[in-house]
């Protein structure tokens, strides 16, 4: 290993923009407050958290479990 590195030509974050798509995203305000809360609990920021589930459930597959109810 080199003793320094040259970072000066480096760009911060190029390699993260490519990651993560940004959306927009309608949440109800209480899914959002619990997901607020367990960021101040866990110390990562609520947008991961949320991120971090939902590739958690697409890694599983997990589909969701809506039962729509019948409108006359």
């Amino acid at each position: 290993m080199k003793k320094e590195y040259d970072f000066s030509k480096g760009k911060r974050g190029a390699y993260n923009s490519r990651l993560k798509k940004q959306i927009t995203i309608k949440i109800d305000e209480p899914t959002i407050e619990y997901f607020k809360k367990l960021a101040e609990e866990t110390g990562v920021s609520y947008q991961n958290l949320i991120n971090l589930y939902l590739r958690d459930c697409a890694a599983q597959e997990k589909k969701p479990s809506i039962k729509w109810l019948k409108t006359s």
